[in-house]
């Protein structure tokens, strides 16, 4: 993609604010430890920032720990969320990039996305494109879109592995979410957060056959490989487990971590 002469993006304060806000959020109801970091040439972008996907909180944790960090990040979300009330007007005046999925306008999202990335911006994405559904929790083979915004940037990918957002919030929240809320403000659970190496797509061309998929796996691939000492006492399947969160195995990422 051609480079612009538009101005790089600068957060909102709107946005900034929330930030602190989601730090002290998270602060009430979780023990958050924040590990790894961006290169400091990477900070303010471009970049792309991937994790995974576990839970209806970790957008809160993940938004603290980028505060931690002193990043930004433009989220690439869900139509759906933009449409709530009271949060989709949050999210558009925080200037994150809305993904209406199944629709006609599907392939503007990516193309949005990789203008903020190559205008300046970082840019926080899901490759699996949902909340995991794995048994064990561990990653789920991705989505595309990820590489796909990488090759059409030229942005560093870096993975952002988490665990921990279970704990404090149920799957089907807000269903079950009062109760859930004050058992995490008495045990107040640790909750990880770690910013890998930068994923070296450098062998892949992205002109090849299956690029978009060899690219996806090495994303995925590196998010599993950072997850492994977040959770090492919890190497098969997590301690606490979610009576709402359903299962299924059809996206499971092949490889297993006890593989490292």
């Amino acid at each position: 993609m051609e480079t612009t002469t538009a101005a790089p993006w600068r957060a909102p304060r709107f946005w900034l604010f929330l930030q602190v806000l989601a730090r002290g959020v998270v602060g009430l109801l979780a023990r958050l430890r924040v590990t790894g970091d961006v290169p400091d040439e990477l900070r303010r972008g471009p970049l792309i920032l991937a994790a995974n996907h576990v839970n209806p909180f970790d957008p809160v944790v993940l938004t603290a720990a980028c505060r931690v960090r002193r990043i930004a990040p433009r989220i690439m979300a869900t139509g759906g969320v933009f449409r709530a009330p009271i949060v989709g007007s949050a999210m558009r005046a925080s200037g994150h990039i809305r993904v209406d999925r199944r629709t006609p306008h599907a392939g503007l999202a990516l193309e949005h996305a990789a203008a903020a990335v190559t205008h300046g911006s970082v840019v926080l994405v899901y490759p699996e494109g949902r909340m995991g559904l794995d048994p064990g929790m561990w990653p789920e083979r991705g989505k595309t879109g990820t590489a796909r915004l990488a090759f059409a940037s030229g942005a560093t990918v870096v993975p952002v592995a988490q665990w921990g957002a279970h704990e404090v919030l149920p799957y089907a929240a807000p269903r079950g979410m009062l109760r859930a809320v004050g058992r995490a403000i008495v045990r107040r659970p640790v909750i990880r957060v770690h910013f890998g190496p930068p994923v070296d797509l450098s062998g892949i061309d992205p002109a090849s056959p299956g690029a978009a998929a060899r690219a996806t796996d090495a994303i995925i691939e590196a998010l599993t490989v950072n997850l492994v000492p977040l959770r090492t006492d919890e190497p098969e399947r997590p301690r606490y487990v979610d009576p709402t969160r359903p299962t299924e195995t059809r996206r499971q990422h092949r490889r297993r971590p006890d593989q490292s």
